[in-house]
This record gives C-alpha cells, sequence and structure tokens, in this order.
C-alpha cells in the first residue's frame, strides 16, 4: 500500500476513528524508538565517609566462638 493510498483510506474514515489512528501511529512511534541510555554515576571515592562506623575490636576475636580456638 502506498502512502497516497494510505492517505485516502484515512480521509474516508470518521473524525473519531483518524483521532484513534493518530493515537496509534503516536504510540507505535514511542515503542519503536530506542529508551535513551542514561549516562551511570560513578562513585566518588570518599563520599560515604562519616555513614559508617568501624569499632576499634572489628578485628578482635567474637566471645562466642572463644570455645572453638
Amino acid at each position: 500500500m502506498t502512502y497516497v493510498q494510505l492517505y485516502q483510506k484515512y480521509q474516508t474514515l470518521p473524525p473519531d476513528r483518524q483521532a484513534e489512528v493518530a493515537d496509534f501511529v503516536e504510540f507505535l512511534t514511542t515503542r519503536v524508538s530506542p529508551p535513551q541510555a542514561t549516562p551511570k554515576k560513578t562513585p566518588v571515592f570518599g563520599s560515604a565517609r562519616g555513614q559508617f562506623v568501624i569499632r576499634p575490636d572489628f578485628d578482635a576475636h567474637l566471645e562466642d566462638f572463644a570455645d572453638y580456638q
């Protein structure tokens, strides 16, 4: 079907159907176009400073495992 034939058929439709065709064409154009890739944010070294606290005895053995050592 050529563009001219398609346009002629479109012109024969009632206005409410023409609006429906226009909506469908809009839907197809949004569906076909690839989504825009959002750039990934690279983490900044030290940006979480102060949010985590490591206790001084972090590397010490736990009392619960004293029997196994």
